[in-house]
């Protein structure tokens, strides 16, 4: 689990406390994500990696079958 003190909530998440919401850190060269209310499981990733990932959302090109 990272210390940093630079999370940034998802601008979907609205302004109180207590919303579950999505949070996200930068470093070097990677991304890393969490839930506010479970932050000490953390998915870290790269941005080449995780700008795959939501254009094969976008296009839908991920679509379940």
């Amino acid at each position: 689990m990272t210390t940093l003190d630079n999370w940034q909530k998802s601008s979907f998440s609205g302004g109180g406390d207590g919303n579950a919401c999505v949070e996200l850190t930068t470093e070097a060269h990677t991304i890393r994500l969490r839930e506010s209310d479970a932050p000490s499981i953390e998915l870290v990733t790269t941005p080449t990696s995780l700008a795959r990932l939501l254009h094969g959302i976008r296009s839908g090109a991920l679509r379940s079958a």
